[in-house]
This record gives C-alpha cells, structure tokens and sequence, in this order.
C-alpha cells in the first residue's frame, strides 16, 4: 500500500492500489508538533487524497484534475494546531461553559418535576420520568446526525446553529402551556443540547496536539462533571418533596429555584444562560482542519482557474459527501472492531452509573433508614471519586503517553493503560459497596465503596475518549457520537433491571453480579492495550470512512 507525505505538512496520504483496503480511519489532520525536544507525528489517511510532493498547494495547475490543499507547512499559523496558546484555551473554555449549560439542563429540572405534574393534572408516575430522561432520549439520536455534519460543514455553523434552537426550545419549555407540548420541545432541547457535548471532543481534537490533549479534555469535562445527572431515570412521584440528591450542582440549583419561584424558572435560568453562550460562541471560529482546507480550495480556486479541492473531497458533490458523512457514525460503531469494543467498556459502565443513581434511594432508606435530608450522603463517594479521577488523568494521561512513546510518534493505544486500573477499580468498588450494605455495616462504608466505582469510571471514559480522538482525529467528532448513542441506549435501559435484580439477590449479590461481568473485560483492555495497533491497522478491519 503505498504512501506519500508531504514533508511541509507532516499530512500523510494513502494512495489507493489494485490491492489496497478502501481505507480509512484518520487518525490526525496535518499533525506535526514538538514537544520536549521530541517529534510527534501522526498519519491522517483520507480516501481519494493526492498531495503533490514537488509543488506547494499554493502554485498548483491548471486544469480539471483536482489539486488537494494542505498547509503552507508545518508552522502555518492558519493550522489550528498552531493557533496561540491563550486563543485555543479560551476556546475550550467556552466550548466547556456551552457543554456546561447542556448538562445542566438535563439536571436542574429534576426537582421540579413535582411542581410541574400538579400543574398539568398529571399522577403517572411514568410520564414523571420520562419529563425527565426525555432530554437523554434525544441523545440517542443527536449525535448520529450533528457528528457527520459537523465533518461536512465545520463545527461552528453547527454549533451556533444549536446553540440557538437549544435557546428557543428552553424557552419554549419555559412557557409550555400542557404536557404534550412541553415533552415535544423537551425532546428538541435535548437534540440540541447533545451537540456541545458531542462537537466538544472533536474541538480539542481540532486545536491540542496528541501530548496535550489529556489535560485538555479534563478541563472540558469539568463542566459537565459538576452537573452530573443523580435522579434522570428515577421515577418521581407526583406526592414527592424535594430531596437534594448527591453533590451535584444541577439539582441542588434546581431544588431551591423550584422550591422558590417555580419550575418555570428552571428553564428561564438555562434560557438566560444559553443566550449569554450563544452570542458569546459566535466569536469562536472553525476548528475544523477539513472545512478551514475547503474554504482555502475554494479560494485558490477563485483566484487561479484551477481544480483546487479539501482533503477528502476529491471532486464529489455535497449530496455524496453528506450521504457518505451521515453513515459514517454507525460504520464506525458496527464495523470497526476497536469502536465497538471500546463503546462496549464505556456502555457497560455508564449503563452501571444509571443503575446506582436509579437504586441508591432504595438502598440507602430500607438498609440505613436515609431520610430526605441526609439522601445526599448517597451521593458523595461517587462525586469524590469523579473529581479524582478527573483531575488524576488530567496529570497523567498526557505523561503516561509521552512514557510509553518514549520518543517515538505517539500512538493512541499509549492512551489505554489507566483503562485497565479503571476496569479493575470498578469491579472492587461494587464488591466494597453491594455487600457492606448486604451487611449493614456503617452507611460510610457503601459510600467509600462507591468512590472506589466513581473513580474507575473515569478511569474507562478518559482514555476511551482520548483513544478515539487521537486515533480518528479527522474524524473523532463521529467516534464520539458513536460512543454516546451506545452508552446512552444502555444507560437507560440497564437501570430498568437494577431493583429487580436486588429485589432477587440481595445488594450482595446483585452487585457481585455486575462486578464480575465487568472483571469479564479485563482481558479484552489488556488485549486492546497489546494488539490495538494491529488490530486498528490490520486491512483486514479498514473501513471506508
């Protein structure tokens, strides 16, 4: 299989021979950087791409043969990669509050939901949960549509395109006048919102070379972290008080503003909110390399007569390219075996967190007689092992890489080995938690045991996510978005089984039980951290992306 590159972009092109896979999972858009005195580069392969070695694309040739862009080297200040420090931490620090906002959303209504039953004559218990998961529904579908569009047309007209229906949805919700349409536009807030929290990914991935990513991505998770979700799945009883439920930030804003001038005022607070993010995020410029090369083609274009043309494109009409983005998603997920083992680890444990936040009222009140005002306590061994693990991979994620690199290119599969402590951690925490509660031993126990779970899940959601971005950079918006719709799916079905299964085996066994399915994958993540590279390279599992 041959390969050229392009010694002024570090931008790496398989050419297609008789015998080649039709590729292709990119891995890095013109990515060439230093760092401590070492070279890291990683290969973007983009199907149909040409890059002449002899002629800059700046002089190019006339005619219709399509000439491929690049960047006018490896130091062109119009590369995102080389953009300003400052600039770049601005714009994840934006990106973060817009993510921020979206999470909050799903979060801040719960308490709520009470006042908002009453309202509509409503006594379902059902639909008092589906008022709520309702925003998450959304996600399954989202991300499947907004992750290839976001490749075909850049990520800022997307995001400021849902940055602004996600404003007029809020306040539409805000003024719903029944339970039919505040669900209907509850649901659109939440197609909306699931945007920033799949683009945002794609975004570092746009503007952090490989060894700077890690702590990149903590400080954008950080937003969403304070906001986690603690009730969605939960059913609410139209009977309920508000209980404040865990260290969150969500429903503790919720509760009090519910409590004190109204559900309503939920949303107006979000609305509020989004107006500010969305004027604010229409001085974010576009990220991504792929639509900053097409404007550039276009210009080349414009100004020579010549057959300039993005990476990627090679001539083919918007309605091919869409077509061809729009799948892209689902290929990632069904036919690349790395994405569907590593959805399969984060589904398993995400599908585990809905299932405690869905049955820690249950256990906590009939085992240790829990009281609304003490519910938060539930809560808090969880909240402290997500900061842990968040601000720990922060710090050694990126050094973890750098190590395993050892001044070689990096590689994403030096994103995985805090992957095995975290399906190691989460097994031990399930067994520390089902069974001191199975025994009653003081409530601190459960809860220290819960920690141990909080902190192995971010043990599994960093690395997975800093995996797929370094390996599928061009295209990590989509890996992202195939990761989100299959641990949303199991995240909100899992729960279902979760006071079913204790009601059967007891919190001991219940929780033995999920601990050793997921002792099952500790094979599977040290085989990924081994074969990874072969498997992801091997044409045997290339896929046309």
């Amino acid at each position: 299989m041959a390969q050229t590159e392009n010694p002024a972009s570090g931008l790496d092109v398989e050419a297609k021979s008789p015998h080649s896979s039709s590729c292709r999972s990119a891995t890095s858009s013109a990515e060439a950087q230093t760092s401590n005195n070492n070279t890291y580069t990683t290969a973007t392969k983009i199907e149909g791409g040409s890059v002449d070695n002899d002629k800059s694309a700046e002089t190019g040739r006339h005619g219709d043969t399509p000439i491929t862009v690049d960047w006018d080297g490896p130091d062109d200040p119009a590369n995102p990669l080389n953009w300003p420090h400052g600039r770049k931490l601005f714009i994840i620090f934006l990106i973060s509050a817009v993510t921020f906002n979206g999470s909050l959303a799903a979060t801040i209504f719960a308490p709520g939901v009470p006042k908002l039953m009453h309202e509509f004559n409503s006594t379902s218990t059902s639909l008092s949960s589906f008022v709520v998961s309702a925003y998450i529904v959304s996600f399954i579908l989202g991300p499947l549509v907004f992750a290839p569009l976001s490749e075909l047309y850049g990520r800022s007209i997307v995001m400021r395109t849902s940055n602004v229906t996600f404003l007029i949805f809020t306040i539409i919700c805000a003024v719903s006048q029944n339970m039919p349409m505040f669900i209907v536009f509850r649901l659109l807030q939440g197609l909306s919102g699931s945007v920033p929290i799949v683009l945002g990914a794609g975004i570092i991935g746009d503007l952090m070379v490989a060894e700077h990513r890690g702590k990149a991505l903590s400080g954008w998770q950080l937003g969403p972290l304070l906001v986690r979700k603690n009730r969605t799945c939960e059913l609410y009883r139209p009977t309920d008080s508000f209980d404040m439920k865990g260290p969150v930030l969500g429903p503790v804003i919720g509760g009090y503003m519910a409590e004190n001038v109204g559900w309503r005022w939920v949303f107006w607070l979000v609305a509020i909110l989004a107006a500010v993010f969305t004027a604010v995020n229409f001085f974010v410029p576009e990220t991504y390399a792929m639509t900053l090369l097409g404007r550039k083609a276009a210009r080349l274009a414009k100004e020579t007569g010549a057959n300039y043309v993005a990476p990627g494109s090679d001539g083919r009409t918007p309605g091919q390219l869409f077509r061809k983005a729009i799948i892209r998603p689902i290929k990632m997920l069904f036919l690349s075996p790395i994405v569907m083992l590593l959805c399969l680890e984060t589904s398993m444990v995400y599908g585990y967190l809905y299932l405690l936040f869905t049955t820690f009222t249950f256990v906590f009140r009939d085992q240790y007689g829990f009281k609304s005002g003490a519910a938060g306590l539930a809560y808090l061994g969880l909240g402290v092992g997500f900061l842990l693990g968040l601000f720990s991979t922060g710090i050694t994620s990126d050094r973890i890489a750098k190590k395993k690199a050892a001044g070689s290119p990096m590689k994403p599969e030096h994103r995985l080995p805090p992957l095995l402590f975290g399906t190691v951690l989460v097994p031990i925490g399930l067994f520390w938690y089902g069974w001191t509660a199975q025994y009653k031993v003081h409530w601190i126990a459960p809860i220290i045991g819960t920690s141990f779970v909080g902190l192995g899940i971010l043990f599994v959601f960093m690395p997975v996510q800093s995996y797929l971005i370094d390996a599928f950079t061009v295209y990590a918006a989509s890996a992202i978005a195939a990761n989100t719709v299959l641990r949303s799916i199991i995240g909100a079905v899992l729960p279902l089984a979760g006071q079913p299964m204790y009601d059967a085996l007891g919190f001991g066994w219940g929780n033995s039980l999920l601990a050793f399915i997921a002792l099952a994958t500790v094979p599977f993540t040290y085989l990924l951290m081994k074969n990874g590279e072969y498997i992801r390279t091997h044409p045997r599992f290339q896929i046309d992306l």
